[in-house]
């Protein structure tokens, strides 16, 4: 189990850089019985800072059930007082970590579609607000020996690698995210001046227009760790292929070596050696599940390690990632779904990034001048 001292570092710094709770703030600490020890100082944390607290239950194996045994009625059923939440609390903060990481592996495909469609609301208000800063929030990890395991780690290394992806290690992870943050501009001054994008590495060549569309800094303050600069492509505008050179995670299951083709920004051809039922099910759940929501560039380089799940190995430095599915009208996306799935492409072997024909981007390295991460 994690050293209270490190806990409590990681609840002070979520709660005060991430989502910066003001008094008389309503926030929402969702979580499962594993993640507890975090929970409960992220809650003593709120009330320090003022705000009021409150708590829901997040467990994967009631979800289960739940799926396993309700009709499609039952799963499309929006709850109205989850619906107020969204639309009322000012603050959401989401804590992962269970005890059992598959508990969701052997439902239906189809039912998990349906409740990606049941979603779909519940989403749209939540990010919309978000994207006009009416709602804070932030998702962060708590290491379980589910978790570890995923990984290939024993759990005290696992708890090691989260806490150091996480800075938490340092005297002051705030300032540590906050060098991040200037880092990350420098790199967003120079993408803000460029309209027309292209992703290359084996098996893949793609590019996108980012015309009229704003690239982000995600410094820890919506997801912690973090570590990434991304955008919301013109939807119309993404042509050629991508293979996906790492496994993408769904509902607790894998789908390996994906592989897409583009056409005018839509998926005109897609295939997976393992789990191509799921993908192809996914891809079919709207419209926009067929069209790219995010591209992204990962920073953090110190995570090293593909641990299957995406909350950290989107964020690895040296690779770039593209989400399928919803985009984010902070970025002044258009694209609308219930889902948005995020895909790992590795980028230190041959990778290059260009940006109206000037690359750099180089092996998973950065060329422009000023940016050391």
């Amino acid at each position: 189990m994690l050293l209270d001292s490190r806990i409590s570092k990681w609840a002070q710094t979520i709660v005060n850089y991430s989502v910066e709770v003001k008094p008389k703030q309503k926030v929402m600490i969702r979580g499962s019985y594993a993640a507890m020890p975090l929970i409960k100082e992220v809650y003593r944390e709120v009330i320090k800072a003022g705000g009021l607290p409150d708590f829901r239950l997040s467990e994967s194996e009631l979800s289960e059930i739940f799926l396993k045994e309700a009709s499609n009625e039952q799963i499309m059923y929006v709850s109205h007082p989850e619906e107020w939440i969204i639309e009322n609390y000012d603050a959401f903060i989401n804590i992962g970590g269970e005890n059992n990481l598959k508990s969701l592996s052997s439902v239906p495909s189809e039912k998990i579609k349906i409740l990606m469609q049941a979603k779909k609301k519940l989403n749209e208000i939540y990010f919309s607000r978000a994207s006009k800063n009416e709602l804070k929030w932030v998702i962060t990890h708590y290491p379980t020996n589910s978790s570890a395991q995923e990984s290939g780690m024993s759990l005290n290394d696992f708890e090691d690698f989260v806490i150091s992806a996480c800075y938490l290690d340092k005297e002051n992870p705030t300032e540590e995210w906050r060098r991040v943050s200037r880092m990350q501009d420098k790199i967003i001054d120079f993408l803000k001046n460029k309209k027309n994008f292209r992703y290359v590495s084996k098996d893949t060549d793609l590019s996108f227009s980012a015309e009229g569309r704003k690239w982000i800094n995600s410094d820890g303050r919506h997801n912690f760790p973090s570590g990434e600069v991304f955008t919301s492509p013109v939807e119309t505008s993404i042509n050629g292929r991508v293979r996906f050179s790492f496994p993408a995670i769904y509902s607790g299951k894998e789908i390996e070596d994906i592989s897409m083709e583009f056409k005018n920004g839509e998926i005109i051809r897609a295939s997976a050696k393992r789990g191509d039922e799921l993908l192809q099910t996914v891809l079919s759940v709207d419209e926009g599940a067929r069209r790219v929501g995010e591209a992204a560039i990962g920073t953090n380089y110190g995570i090293n390690k593909f641990v299957k799940n995406m909350l950290f190995d989107e964020k690895i430095g040296g690779t770039i990632h593209i989400a399928i599915g919803n985009g984010f009208e902070e970025a002044n996306g258009k694209n609308k779904s219930a889902i948005h799935w995020d895909m790992l492409c590795d980028m230190k072997e041959q990778g290059e990034i260009y940006g109206d024909g000037e690359l750099f981007y180089k092996n998973g390295k950065f060329l422009i001048k000023g940016v050391v991460l």
